[in-house]
């Protein structure tokens, strides 16, 4: 019984650590993307730097982490739920987990997923692979605004970046509660801070998606 316990605990542990580096990631992307509403050719430099090798090698390794993270978030809801009903996360009361991102943290991964899988296919299979490969990258900029030149591929990336909010949101604070801070005055820290995190990413990449389709579309911004 003991190494059960001790073995969740480690995914939990594992699953909060990848999350936060994943939301680190996260912070630099947005950064480089918002260079393009600010000015096209700053965002052009800025994927010369994701182009770096160890950069290109780095984002399907980071993507794999994505992958982990929602297939253990998968198994630890299963097993959660079979042991102790409808508490899915490492959390103190019930009070803390009756919202609805954390009812539907599993939901929102698998949404989260399926747009890593739609922005690797976009993005980096044209850019990084491509250089990777030997073959002939695409330009940023022209690949920026190609992407979000549809109406449904702009809402289809609002979606996605909305499950990513919801998920930081419960996320943020359950991941760094999971590592110990979890007494009462700094979880109610955390959980501001994490929506203050997922709203700043949200409302980056959703202005650059938004201002991208404008300047095909409106010919402005």
């Amino acid at each position: 019984m003991g190494s059960i316990y001790t073995s969740s605990i480690g995914k939990k542990l594992f699953m909060s650590i990848t999350g936060l580096f994943l939301i680190v990631f996260l912070c630099l992307h947005a950064t480089i993307n918002f260079c393009y509403v600010i000015d096209p050719q700053l965002f052009a430099g800025g994927c010369e730097f994701m182009a770096l090798p160890v950069v290109t090698v780095m984002t399907p390794v980071l993507a794999a982490g994505f992958i982990i993270h929602i297939i253990w978030a998968f198994w630890l809801s299963i097993t959660n739920l079979k042991a102790r009903g409808n508490q899915r996360y490492a959390v103190s009361n019930k009070a803390q987990a009756d919202n609805w991102a954390a009812r539907n943290m599993l939901v929102l991964g698998i949404i989260v997923l399926l747009g890593i899988a739609l922005h690797l296919t976009h993005f980096w299979a044209k850019m990084q692979l491509q250089m990777f490969v030997g073959g002939e990258e695409m330009d940023p900029i022209r690949l920026m605004e190609m992407t979000f030149s549809s109406g449904w591929t702009v809402a289809a990336y609002i979606i996605w970046f909305a499950a990513v909010w919801f998920h930081l949101t419960h996320g943020f604070w359950s991941a760094f509660q999971t590592v110990g801070w979890n007494n009462d005055i700094w979880i109610k820290r955390l959980k501001c801070l994490g929506y203050i995190v997922a709203t700043i990413l949200f409302l980056m990449f959703v202005t650059v998606a938004l201002t991208a389709y404008c300047r095909v579309n409106c010919g402005c911004c």
